[in-house]
């Protein structure tokens, strides 16, 4: 009892510290009456005080809610300060060009990092309004910034939000201009915010400049000339934003090209932060393109494409008549991103093609056959724009999580508008044809062998199950898969929490999330398709991934 009396003693008084230097007076509030409730409110205190949000390569991102361990004007402020310094220690020059989306606190987290800018003598360049990631990641570059910051938490929860930095050229290189950080910088960057001294001392300036919509305009001009100008542009669509910021970008983007403008979900339509109609904001979530397939089916469209909340993923769901039926399925992250390599390298276009460590091999075959670069990174763009090491021009990268780029030139990250124009445009092609998705997606399949891809994904509420899990895989890795022997494991530590597993026809990557508590086994089985029946080599991968699956689960312990 004496233990925990001073734990809590303790808390209170980091507490107490926390709110003398908190500039929110909601926060305050907020901290006050979780402290009015001790001792039952003990726990919740803890967790709020447990430490500080880790900035890592993804930046930041956290429960909203007061104390160091959420996301709050407080740990913006110190956060921006940080920033702010290490690009001066650096000798950076330029300004820092600032994004946001539509969800709680974003727009009051962006003004406050602009104000730190400005009181440290940096110019600050507000995006205009909330818009999309791939915008400011594109701004980054067009404006000359020093660096980026970007505050979102993509497709987390609601109650989420998060803060990203990305570099320009000066600091990041030519690989790096206008990309997400990568290590050192961002132990760096961690440095020097947890060096920051008392948040009353850290001087604000003005809020700095806000855009015009000509940087807007200037966005949606380029995306337009990623696709063939004289190319089909007969296509139905039907689009969500999912509540995000991505519908009026994508409008504009796709009038622009010459496409339809696509129908979008009525009560999808516009940004809310509560992200009301689903249950989870993630188009890879089950019931989230509900609304989606019935605006398609009423629409009689030809493809479905939803965004994440802040447009830098794309999901696209396709009309699947298998079995005769005229149902709708979501095409996985790896069907497209071979989907759209493949349309790339149809229309001439040479250079590095790159996935991750976690996607399809299918890439790789299609490079090989086809006498292309190719390369394979740890999963998160922030990776995949610098493969090659500068070796041969990226021209394309993808990861499985529905992330797409398809002009790095462009934006040097995932974009999901730019990657939903490059959909249509070949979706449009093959109409022409009288041919659709799929049907290239079974030519692909009868050329280089069915690469069927699932993943196994578990959501934890203690971590110490996913730390449990990867030791016994690690302590007791399987000798043998679908009944042939395990040929290859490597395991990534120290460099990245990774096991991979390989037999002839099977391969297993195993890790943790790194943006959510899960555990993920990302599967693949490849069946080759010797007598060209497309559906029944189908067939026999999709019994042979529900039994890897299993496999994998026991070895796992979940």
């Amino acid at each position: 009892m004496a233990a925990d009396t001073t734990d809590n003693d303790d808390i209170r008084e980091q507490a107490r510290r926390w709110l003398a230097d908190d500039p929110d007076p909601a926060s305050r509030d907020e901290l006050t009456a979780v402290l009015d409730r001790l001792p039952a409110s003990a726990p919740e205190l803890a967790d709020r005080f447990a430490g500080p949000l880790t900035f890592g390569t993804a930046g930041l991102r956290g429960p909203l809610r007061a104390g160091p361990n959420g996301m709050n004007l407080a740990v913006v402020t110190q956060a921006a300060a940080g920033l702010v310094g290490w690009l001066a220690a650096q000798g950076g020059t330029g300004p820092l060009v600032i994004g946001y989306d539509a969800r709680h606190g974003s727009r009051q987290f962006a003004e406050r990092t602009a104000q730190v800018a400005t009181g440290a003598g940096r110019p600050a360049l507000l995006l205009p309004r909330p818009l999309p990631t791939p915008v400011l990641a594109y701004a980054v570059r067009q404006l000359g910034g020093v660096a980026g910051v970007m505050v979102t938490a993509s497709h987390n929860p609601p109650q989420d939000n998060g803060y990203k930095v990305y570099l320009g050229a000066e600091l990041g290189g030519e690989l790096g201009a206008g990309a997400q950080i990568v290590p050192p910088a961002d132990a760096g960057i961690e440095a020097a915010i947890r060096a920051v001294g008392p948040l009353t001392q850290v001087p604000l300036g003005p809020p700095g400049q806000v855009l015009g919509d000509d940087l807007v305009a200037s966005y949606v001009e380029r995306a337009t000339a990623v696709i063939d100008p004289d190319g089909p542009r007969d296509l139905t669509v039907a689009y969500t934003p999912l509540h995000g910021v991505g519908a009026a970008v994508l409008t504009a983007a796709f009038a622009s090209a010459g496409f339809p403008v696509p129908g979008v979900v009525p009560d999808q339509a516009e940004p809310d932060p509560a992200f009301p109609t689903v249950s989870f904001p993630n188009p890879e979530e089950p019931g989230a393109v509900d609304r989606l397939i019935a605006l398609a089916d009423s629409t009689g469209a030809d493809l479905a494409i939803a965004n994440d909340p802040d447009a830098d993923r794309c999901a696209v769901v396709v009309r699947d008549g298998t079995g005769g039926g005229q149902g709708w399925r979501m095409l996985r992250g790896d069907e497209v991103g071979v989907l759209l390599a493949d349309h790339l390298m149809r229309r001439g276009v040479t250079g590095l093609y790159a996935t991750t460590i976690v996607s399809s091999s299918l890439l790789r075959a299609m490079c090989a056959a086809r006498g292309l670069p190719y390369d394979e990174t740890l999963t998160g763009f922030k990776w995949i724009v610098r493969a090659g090491g500068g070796s041969a021009p990226l021209v394309f990268g993808y990861e499985e999580a529905l992330g797409y780029c398809v002009a790095p030139e462009h934006v040097r990250d995932k974009d999901g508008i730019t990657a939903a124009l490059t959909v249509a445009e070949l979706a449009a092609g093959l109409k022409t044809q009288g041919r659709t998705l799929i049907d290239r997606l079974d030519e692909l399949a009868a050329e280089f062998g069915v690469h069927h891809t699932d993943q196994l994904s578990a959501r934890v509420d203690d971590l110490r199950v996913i730390t449990d899990a990867m030791a016994r895989i690690r302590a007791a890795t399987p000798t043998t898969l679908l009944g042939q022997p395990v040929d290859s494991v490597r395991d990534l530590l120290p460099e990245s929490d990774v096991v991979i597993l390989r037999t002839a026809v099977a391969r297993v990557v195993i890790r943790p999330s790194g943006t959510e508590p899960k555990l993920k086994a990302y599967l693949e089985v490849v069946e080759p398709v010797p007598d060209g029946d497309v559906a029944a080599a189908r067939a026999r991968a999709e019994s042979a991934i529900a039994r890897l699956r299993t496999e994998i689960a026991a070895a796992l312990g979940l």
